[in-house]
């Protein structure tokens, strides 16, 4: 027993600790008291919801999302997206189509009205020709040369739009990863294994394949680029995009 006797303990029992006995304050952090860890969210580093893919390529979770070797997690494109970015760039080579076309009737137009101009020359009173009809026969020879012209100008004219085609579809995928339609929606095309632009050799196995698919009446071309509903990892991709390894991605 102390002395004097405690009042509140007069028996000098000792106190029992939570009723009212003043009690040590926990030792600090760090000297060997058990911690508890912090509750989710108070400061523990979360694993992010998208990202930890140990391969590029890899899908993830099936959402939408991939991981992409030097671009990290990217939402894949959708198809509503690419079609809006397919119909920008088919309006894009209709204007051009309509503009050759005025371009051709018009030539056969004038073409046409030459040769109308050519009947009023023809002299019925003369020989059959070297004669009076000379000059209708010039006429003739002149209009002959004139639709030749038309005709080559036209092929020419053809040939530039599949050349303009070509470099379209083709190059500015290879060196930029997007056409005009592709640029206005926000898509862009890259390798999946490097998340870059597909190069020249990936660009062109990505054009020819629906190209060569168009000389089936279109009807190729049409399966191909409805193809990538066929794809069932999740990527969407396309059946040229799996020969050029390219996956289509919004920016």
């Amino acid at each position: 027993m102390s002395y004097p006797p405690d009042p509140n303990n007069p028996y000098g029992q000792p106190q029992q600790p939570g009723y009212g006995y003043p009690q040590q304050a926990p030792p600090a952090a760090g000297y060997g008291y058990p911690q508890q860890p912090p509750a989710a969210g108070y400061g523990v580093p979360q694993q992010p919801a998208y990202g930890y893919a140990p391969m590029p390529g890899t899908i993830q979770a099936n959402n939408g999302y991939i991981n992409i070797a030097q671009l990290g997690t990217v939402k894949i494109a959708t198809m509503g997206q690419r079609f809006a970015a397919r119909l920008i760039d088919g309006l894009f080579f209709g204007a051009l189509y309509a503009l050759f076309a005025v371009f051709g009737v018009l030539g056969a137009m004038g073409v046409a009205k030459d040769q109308q101009d050519c009947s009023s020359k023809l002299d019925y009173s003369g020989s059959s020709y070297g004669g009076t009809n000379s000059a209708y026969y010039d006429c003739v020879h002149q209009n002959t040369q004139a639709a030749t012209g038309l005709f080559a100008t036209v092929m020419v004219m053809f040939g530039l739009f599949m050349a303009v085609g070509l470099l379209y579809e083709w190059l500015l995928v290879a060196f930029t990863g997007a056409t005009l339609g592709k640029f206005a929606m926000g898509l862009r095309v890259v390798k999946e294994n490097t998340g870059q632009n597909p190069g020249v050799g990936g660009g062109f196995i990505r054009f020819i394949i629906p190209s060569v698919g168009a000389l089936l009446c279109g009807l190729g071309q049409t399966l191909v680029y409805l193809s990538p509903f066929f794809d069932n990892t999740g990527k969407l991709q396309g059946w040229h995009d799996r020969a050029a390894g390219t996956v289509v991605i919004k920016k």
